[in-house]
């Protein structure tokens, strides 16, 4: 089966740097709405079985043109939201940037059990993505393509552990709004990375160079920009 993981577009605490990682979370912004409707045409070349959202409004919304556009609906899964930031919920000093940022960087090493500040560690964070993805693989044939619009730490965090990547490599991918990776395969042989676009589905005109996007940027970028706290 080949998973289309495609990542939200903006919102506003993409733009300055907060940690929104609860439901139902904001909506997007004017950016992140001409995001979500370039992506029908960006996927055109892809048969596309099924769309599935997490249980947050931004992603509902980022799905739904995509699904309008296939007549196709927009079946909302738990277990596919962004990985908690715990204590650290809608902050956006650069040490608490940095901290959710490097416990990231700590599972995709390998090291599952390190907890995020007041949140999930590793392994409960994997075991409920898991979950999801094998209840829409159980949906599909082999030959199938599903688009999961999801989110930007969950969808690099999964996609490293899944398909094996080393730590260093896992640790360096970005993903921007509507950013996607493709993964091939099934829960029972494996998932193999067969293509990460790190930009916006639609194009470079649509990526936002000022935005402080901290669940979409490696840790170590994502540190270097510090806001004022939420």
């Amino acid at each position: 089966m080949r998973l289309l993981l495609v990542r939200h577009g903006q919102t506003p605490n993409n733009v300055r740097g907060a940690l929104d990682t609860e439901i139902p979370g904001a909506r997007l912004t004017a950016l992140g709405e001409a995001q979500a409707d370039a992506i029908p045409a960006a996927l055109s070349g892809y048969d596309v079985a099924a769309v599935y959202a997490t249980r947050k409004v931004r992603t509902q919304l980022t799905a739904t043109p995509l699904a309008r556009t296939r007549g196709l609906e927009v079946h909302v899964r738990p277990g596919l939201e962004e990985i908690s930031a715990g204590a650290l919920t809608m902050r956006s000093d650069a040490q608490s940037v940095g901290a959710y940022g490097e416990t990231l960087v700590a599972w995709m090493h390998g090291d599952l059990g390190r907890p995020m500040p007041g949140g999930p560690d590793g392994h409960a964070f994997l075991e409920r993505y898991d979950a999801a993805v094998g209840a829409i693989v159980a949906e599909h044939g082999p030959d199938d393509t599903a688009v999961v619009v999801s989110h930007g730490a969950a969808i690099r965090v999964w996609t490293a552990l899944s398909a094996g990547l080393d730590g260093q490599t896992a640790a360096d991918l970005t993903i921007k709004n509507t950013g996607m990776g493709v993964l091939e395969g099934d829960p029972e042989s494996g998932w193999e990375l067969a293509l990460w676009h790190s930009g916006p589905l639609g194009g470079a005109h649509l990526a936002d160079g000022g935005a402080h996007d901290v669940t979409g940027e490696s840790a170590e970028d994502a540190a270097q920009e510090p806001t004022p706290d939420s």
